[in-house]
């Protein structure tokens, strides 16, 4: 499931970002180009993040920015971003991130169903530290398909 989402059109690779809202940003520039959200779709997160903080930053190295579908999501969709040398996200212990998913969802159904999908990649340390430390497209590629 994860594959047919994050595509190599999906997945970006950085060297490094201005802070997390570049990140932010970035991670969703493959959603924009697809039309799954729009512009509103980043902003709702921005909103979300000054109200109530980096909520979406699960573990160390790994943030997951989203909203609510009715904020700005068309389509379902993820996107990938692997920002080489971090960013913080002021989320403590779990700073600096390294990847950043991007999702979007129509449906509280459909945002479960890729949730869940991308749990089994989060809950197996070894691949979610290979996919922290992968660099490559290859390289994240095989993790994703593993």
């Amino acid at each position: 499931m994860l594959t047919q989402w994050l595509n190599a059109d999906a997945i970006h690779i950085v060297d490094d970002v201005i802070d997390w809202q570049d990140a932010v940003r970035k991670s969703a520039e493959p959603l924009l180009a697809q039309g799954a959200i729009t512009p509103a779709y980043l902003d709702a997160i921005f909103t979300s993040h000054a109200e109530i903080g980096p909520y979406y930053v699960l573990a160390p190295g790994l943030a997951m920015p989203h909203a609510r579908p009715e904020q700005g999501a068309h389509k379902n969709g993820l996107s990938l971003l692997h920002v080489k040398n971090g960013v913080n996200f002021d989320a403590d212990e779990n700073d600096p991130v390294y990847v950043v998913i991007m999702l979007c969802a129509l449906s509280g159904e459909e945002h479960i169903q890729m949730i869940t999908a991308l749990a089994e990649l989060f809950s197996d340390d070894s691949r979610l530290q290979q996919l922290l430390s992968a660099n490559t497209l290859p390289a994240i590629q095989a993790v994703i398909h593993s």
